[in-house]
């Protein structure tokens, strides 16, 4: 059985070029390319994927060559079915970056690259662009509230650690609880100090 990548190079086997011109990138692209580029920067399956190494070393260069490998997908293939799309990415996550996505975001990815391929098909630029505007704008909130968050995990992390070396300083010794009265006839036995 043939898979859906098997026309496409794997990105360790051939990695991505440097980019020969000298003006931006996001100019020489068409706006589905910037499209899916700002899908793939949201998908937060595929960021963490890159920011652990679940992609190796080289997970960025693969995460940026699945930009394009998701482009020529769409371009080669008339009349895609959401699950083709969706078996796709699934593929190009596990053999890439050894990651089985099961949060229910590749259904969600696949229907924001078909809706952005079908705006550029029909040549609504205005549409593509505006979404690439809130996918963008998602993607930077997303970020913010991230790093609000680590930042007041640190705080609370800081007066933990301070709780743990109070509760854990032994400069005084305090006596052992005593024991609560026997009842019922039961005595009870402490375990002697070497």
């Amino acid at each position: 059985m043939r898979s859906a990548l098997d026309s496409y190079p794997t990105a360790a086997a051939s990695p991505p070029a440097p980019p020969v011109m000298a003006a931006p990138r996001e100019e020489a692209r068409g706006p589905f390319s910037q499209g899916v580029r700002a899908v793939l920067d949201g998908w937060a399956a595929l960021q963490i994927a890159v920011e652990n190494g679940f992609g190796g070393a080289h997970g960025k260069e693969k995460a940026e060559w699945m930009v394009g490998v998701v482009e020529q997908y769409f371009h080669s293939n008339a009349a895609l079915e959401p699950e083709e799309v969706e078996d796709f990415l699934a593929e190009v996550l596990n053999n890439e970056f050894d990651t089985i996505v099961e949060d229910g975001s590749l259904a969600e990815v696949s229907q924001q690259l078909q809706t952005l391929f079908a705006q550029c098909q029909r040549g609504e630029g205005a549409a593509v662009m505006e979404a690439i505007g809130r996918l963008a704008r998602r993607h930077q909130e997303a970020g913010r509230v991230a790093a609000q968050a680590q930042l007041g995990e640190g705080s609370s992390s800081e007066e933990a650690m301070e709780e743990k070396e109070e509760a854990m300083d032994c400069s005084s010794p305090t006596p052992p609880p005593e024991p609560p009265p026997a009842e019922d006839g039961w005595t009870i036995v402490r375990k002697k100090k070497k």
